[in-house]
């Protein structure tokens, strides 16, 4: 049997041409990567009309004036009224904090939220909605189609609000220029 090889704490940079519209230009952190499952949180795709205050504000939580503008991402097309707070491992609550690699935890929980706007949290973080998940093999069979580049993670494209050019940048860190990709796939 061949070694298995994660992905967790890499990104998946979406190929032009991927054949599925939730994931157009699409730059996702792999948080989980075992050979039964995979598990990642899409960076790039702010929600619409939904900011961090309006969902401190629904949850009965002060928001702060600093959450207004602060944007809400979609994590990914499953489960998408779950939230996730995707953050760096300077905050971390030993008892629901997931670090999942060196520097990056995710925290599912209502004090990861209060966390996000005090000043002793973590220096960054983002709440997101819902994930991307993958089943048995699914992930390998589409990096096997050249669906997914994978790169290494980026703590500004992780966590920067410019969120229209990640899929840019992520490629670029790839030495690859947006640009020259083709939505067309072929094989040697």
């Amino acid at each position: 049997m061949a070694e298995f090889d994660s992905l967790v704490g890499r990104l998946l940079v979406a190929m032009p041409g991927i054949g599925d519209p939730r994931f157009e230009h699409a730059v996702i952190l792999v948080c989980v990567h075992e050979p039964g499952h995979a598990m990642g949180l899409r960076l790039d795709r702010p929600a619409p009309m939904v900011d961090l205050k309006s969902v401190l504000s629904k949850l009965e939580i002060p928001a702060p004036d600093s959450a207004a503008g602060r944007p809400v991402l979609v994590g990914g097309p499953v489960d998408k009224e779950r939230g996730f707070v995707l953050h760096t491992d300077d905050w971390m609550n030993r008892d629901t904090s997931v670090p999942f690699v060196d520097g990056l935890a995710m925290t599912g929980t209502r004090d990861a939220l209060l966390a996000m706007t005090d000043v002793a949290g973590p220096k960054r973080s983002t709440l997101l909605l819902g994930y991307a998940g993958w089943g048995e093999g699914q992930l390998e069979d589409e990096l096997g189609e050249n669906v997914w580049l994978t790169a290494d993670a980026d703590m500004d494209v992780i966590f920067d609000a410019d969120h229209e050019t990640k899929w840019a940048r992520a490629l670029a860190g790839l030495g690859v220029d947006a640009g020259m990709l083709s939505g067309q796939a072929g094989r040697a």
